[in-house]
Formats: structure tokens, C-alpha cells, sequence
């Protein structure tokens, strides 16, 4: 319907809507003025006089009966009252979505208020303002920057029924917006809305909305938007297959993700490795071995051919399940299909049946490599190195460590570093510098990390200066001690009844910000106090508190104690009974 408003000196346009709902809450106005005028599908002629200039909300109250022609309202405002005539003119019924405009000639043009939290456009009663494409994609583009997602998902539905275009970047943003707010219906509307606006959405997005479809178990979505991605001119990529191989298979749904990946190669989808080692690996671990073979049969005359990653990504799978017969099967398929097993293929066995510990199975891989034309690497020596020190087999190691020298095989730092670590935990400190030793001399230089291997391990034996020798070394090197280093100085000082230095350790930490638990302070404080240094001890748990560890009433019960021993009996006694009124400890601490 059509609204014509005549006030004395001036017409203005105002765009015909189902109902009319005014009102405010200032202060000139009472609360309990709040009407609202339902007008169905009626074109009126609003004549009033109107003086002055009112710049607050009106509120809007009708008098009379809508079976009349004519309906009177007051307009009141502060300072102004004036009288408003609503004369019908015609009937007519129309969408609210589709309202035409009126040119009455005003004197002034009228511009909908973009900066508005909630634009008029989106009020279900209808726009008071017609806008234009421009003028809504001005709005649409506000309400994405401030997250207004819903309102603007909502005006993207007024745009589509207005035949208007929405920004395609906002719809971009909503789309991947809604669907992180789980609102994917919403999402897929605006997604089809910009689709058949002439719109490209993103692969991004695209995958985005499968792998919401694939959350929610929707598979049929999912496969439905994947053939529509192409139509769109944005073709699926390999995420887009992986996302609904991997969905179908945590279904139950096997033999469809089959099925889905054959047809997707019959429909010119480029075979990609990924994708076919993806799904080759969930059939072997949910189907068997047996189908997977079947599987790579199938696929073989699909044009989709293993290769090394594939049959390696199988023996790996399988391996670390113990299932070395089904493995060897594997192996077969590789030399039936004109292939080899590689060093990597090697190596992924002899890591696994490190890990089972299986030593005769290791020295058979082992003799076949030798015998064939890959060599052992330093890949290959790092792994037995790391699995025999792990099984307290050192010594073997360091046969591995020499064998892998003499083959002109130079070992790196994580050959270095995972014999070193092994030696010292075994006590082996003098091999252990002999090995450190060996490593200055290579091309290879010692780190943070391995000083801290040796330093922890020598401090744990006993051989605090040793420890304190290499400390300064590193410090020399240009290499800043880390809180690990210093934590197992401390330890060492302490198990060497050091307390001395390790309360010049603990002050370096303190500088550092680097911190350390409260038994170690418990441990120094013990020994000081034992030793009757308490002026040390209170040192200690100075540095204790300004490194913002707070002391537990055992620490201070064994300071209170310690000032005990040192002679100064009445400074304990007062110690101890402040410390009882300031609750910080509960009871009497025994003292003498």
C-alpha cells in the first residue's frame, strides 16, 4: 500500500508497508504512550500542519475508528503539538518486500541510516526506507565488519527478493562467519544466494561448508555440494576429497567411500596420491589387509597406481601394530608391481621392530639392505642407536656408533645427543666426555641441549665440578644457560652438600626469571641451616619470594629452627610467634 503524507507547507514520500508501528519512550512523551496503528493493504493521505524544528523521537497516537475514512493522530514532540489527518484513498495488497516509492517533492532528500545497530530494512513489520543495491550493500557491509551476522544474513534474504546482487566479499565472510557459529543452514542459503548471483565462492569456503555438512553426518550434503563445486567454476581439491573419505569411513560407510573415489576418477578427477593413501591406509585398518590388496587391484585399473609413499604409509600402519606377516605381504605387492622396498621403506621396519624390541629380525633387514643397493644411513644408524639405548643395550650402540664412522658415515648431533643421553644415565660419565670430546672436533658444535645431557647426568653422580666446568664451557661458547641447566646444578649442589653454590645458583635463576620448586629450596635452606649459615638461608628465601614461589610452613619451620641451633634463641622464639599471629604457621615450632 501506498502512503502520501501532506503537511501544510511541504509533501514527503513514505514507502507503503503492511503495518505502521511508532512509538517512543522520551520524555515529553508519557511511557504508556506506546500505540501501534495496523493498517492492512490501505493507501492513505496523511495531511498536518507542522511548525518548528523537533529533533527528538515523536510518539505517534491515533483517535478514532479504522472503519472510518478518516483517522485522526497527535504528533506530540517537546515543545510541539500538531495534528495529523489520515484520509483513505485505496486498497491494495502488496509483498513488504517489494514496496515502491513515491517522489514528493520535499525541499530535502532522506538517507537511511547505515550506522544504525539494527537497519529498518531488517525489522519484519518492513522498511520505513526503500534502499537501493548500493545503498544495501553499504549496510551489509557494516553489519559483517561489526559481526552482526544474523541481521546480515537476513538482509542478504531481502537483496535476493529484490533481485539485488550482495557483495560478494561479505558474502564470503558471512558464509564462513555463520558456519564457525554453527549456523550452516544459514551459511548455505547465502552460499546458493551468491552462486546464483553470479558469485564464485572460494575453495576455502567450499570446504568449509563440506566439512560442516561432514560434522553433522550429512554425507549426502556434503557429496551433493562437491559435484555442484565444479557447475560453480570452483573444482574440489584434495582437502575437499579427504574430508568426505575420512567422514564416510568414521560413518561405518566403507564400501560407499570405495565406491565414492572410484566414480570420482570416472568423472576426471586427477588421481591424487593423497587422497588414494588416505583411503588405502582406513581400508587396511578398518577392512584388513586382505580387501586392501583387492583395493589396490581396483584401483590399478582405475588409473590410480601406488607408489613408494603408499605401500610405505601401509608398512608403517602395520608395523606398528606387530603385524609383520601383513607387512611382508605389502613388500610383496611392491616387487609384483615392478617396485623395490627403499631406504624409507627400511627404515619404518627397523623402527618398529626396534620398538618391539625384535633384535634378529633387525640384523635380517640389516643384511638385506646390505646386500641390496640401499645402504644404512645416518637416518638408519640414528634409529638402531636410539632403540638399543633405549633397551639399556649401550654398548651395541657404540658398535653401531663406530661401524658408522669407519662406513664414512658422519653421525649428526641426534646421534650425538641420543648416545650421550644414554651414557650418562648409565653412568658412563668418562665416556660420556670422551663422546663430547669427539663432537667439538666434528663439523658439528655442542648446544644448548647437549650441555644441558651432560651437565644433568654428571650432576646426578656426584661430579658437581665437572658439571660447574662445563657450565662456565657453554657460558665461554656464547650459549645462555636455560632453567633446566640450572635446576641440575642446584640438584648436584645439593647432593654434593654445596649449598653454598647453590645459592649463587639460585640467585642467577632469580635474575633470569627462571624458577625452580619448592623442594629445592627446601633442601638448601635445610642444609644451610645445618650447617648454622642462616644469614644464607634467609638469602635463599629471599630469592624464593622475589621469584614469586611462595615458601610452605616446613620452610619455615626448619628457618625458625636453624636461627634456634645458631645460638639466637630469642630472635627464634620472636620469629616463630610472628609467624604464628600472621597465620603462616599453625602451631608451636619445636625449637632446641
Amino acid at each position: 500500500m501506498v502512503f502520501s503524507m501532506s503537511p501544510q507547507n511541504s509533501a514527503i514520500e513514505v514507502p507503503q508497508f503492511h503495518s505502521l508501528c511508532w512509538c517512543s519512550k522520551q520524555a515529553g512523551c508519557s511511557s504508556s504512550v506506546c500505540q501501534c496503528l495496523l493498517l492492512k493493504a490501505a493507501t492513505y493521505s496523511i495531511s498536518c500542519s507542522m511548525k518548528g524544528n523537533c529533533r527528538n523521537q515523536i510518539c505517534l497516537k491515533w483517535k478514532g475508528d479504522l472503519k472510518h475514512r478518516t483517522t485522526f493522530f497527535s504528533l506530540q514532540c517537546r515543545a510541539l503539538y500538531s495534528t495529523f489527518c489520515i484520509d483513505s484513498t485505496d486498497e491494495r495488497h502488496r509483498d513488504e518486500w517489494s514496496s515502491g516509492r513515491h517522489k514528493l517533492s520535499t525541499g530535502k532528500k532522506y538517507k537511511t541510516n547505515t550506522n544504525n545497530t539494527t537497519p529498518l530494512a531488517l525489522f519484519p513489520d518492513g522498511p520505513l526506507v526503500e534502499n537501493d543495491q548500493e545503498t544495501n550493500n553499504r549496510i551489509l557491509q557494516n553489519l559483517c565488519t561489526r559481526g552482526k551476522l544474523m541481521h546480515a544474513s537476513k538482509l542478504i534474504d531481502v537483496m535476493a527478493r529484490r533481485n539485488q546482487i550482495p557483495d560478494f566479499a561479505c558474502c564470503t565472510n558471512l558464509i564462513r562467519g555463520l558456519i564457525k557459529i554453527d549456523q550452516l543452514d544459514k551459511a548455505f542459503k547465502v552460499l546458493k544466494v551468491m552462486v546464483m548471483s553470479g558469485g564464485v565462492p572460494d575453495v576455502i569456503t567450499y570446504n568449509m561448508m563440506v566439512s560442516g555438512f561432514c560434522r553433522r553426518a550429512e554425507l549426502a550434503s556434503a557429496v551433493d555440494l562437491l559435484q555442484d563445486m565444479s557447475l560453480s567454476g570452483c573444482p574440489p581439491d584434495v582437502i575437499t576429497y579427504n574430508t568426505i573419505i575420512r567422514s564416510m569411513f568414521e560413518a561405518g560407510h566403507f564400501d560407499e567411500a570405495i565406491r565414492f573415489w572410484k566414480e570420482q576418477l570416472r568423472n576426471g578427477c586427477p588421481p591424487y596420491l593423497i587422497t588414494y593413501t588416505i583411503l588405502i591406509e582406513l581400508v587396511c585398518k578398518h577392512c584388513g589387509t586382505v580387501q586392501t590388496m583387492e583395493v589396490l587391484d581396483d584401483m590399478a585399473i582405475e588409473g590410480c597406481y601406488p607408489d613408494h609413499i603408499t605401500y610405505n604409509s601401509l608398512i608403517n600402519f602395520l608395523s606398528k601394530q606387530g603385524k609383520y606377516e601383513d607387512a611382508a605381504l605389502i613388500i610383496y605387492s611392491i616387487l609384483s608391481h615392478g617396485l623395490e622396498p627403499n631406504t624409507v621403506t627400511y627404515n619404518t621396519l627397523l623402527h618398529s621392530l626396534c620398538n618391539h624390541r625384535l633384535w634378529d629380525k633387525v640384523d635380517e633387514i640389516l643384511v638385506i639392505m646390505k646386500e641390496s643397493s640401499h645402504p644404512s644411513s645416518v637416518i638408519t644408524y640414528n634409529i638402531l642407536i636410539n632403540g638399543l639405548c633405549r633397551c639399556g643395550h649401550v654398548d651395541r650402540a657404540i658398535d653401531f656408533f663406530n661401524q658408522m664412522v669407519s662406513e664414512k658415515c658422519s653421525p649428526d648431533i641426534v646421534t650425538y645427543n641420543t648416545l650421550l643421553c644414554a651414557l650418562c644415565k648409565e653412568g658412563m660419565v668418562d665416556e660420556a666426555l670422551q663422546l663430547l670430546g669427539l663432537l667439538r672436533d666434528s663439523h658439528y658444535s655442542p648446544g644448548l641441549i647437549t650441555y644441558n645431557i651432560v651437565i644433568d647426568g654428571l650432576s646426578r653422580r656426584g661430579y658437581t665440578a665437572k658439571a660447574m666446568a662445563l657450565y662456565h664451557e657453554m657460558i665461554g661458547s656464547g650459549i645462555t644457560p636455560d632453567g633446566i641447566t640450572h635446576r641440575s646444578l642446584v640438584w648436584g649442589c645439593c647432593w654434593g652438600n654445596q649449598f653454598e653454590d647453590a645459592v649463587e645458583i639460585l640467585g642467577e635463576m632469580g635474575k633470569r626469571g627462571q624458577r625452580i620448586n619448592n623442594s629445592a629450596y627446601r633442601i638448601v635452606i635445610h642444609g644451610l641451616c645445618k650447617d648454622k649459615k642462616v644469614n644464607a638461608a634467609v638469602q635463599v628465601l629471599e630469592i624464593m619470594i622475589s621469584s614469586q614461589c611462595k615458601p610452605d610452613e616446613e620452610i619455615y619451620s626448619i628457618l625458625v629452627k636453624g636461627i634456634a641451633d645458631a645460638g639466637m634463641t630469642q630472635e627464634a622464639y620472636e620469629l616463630r610467634d610472628k609467624l604464628i599471629e600472621s597465620k603462616i604457621l599453625k602451631g608451636k615450632a619445636v625449637l632446641g
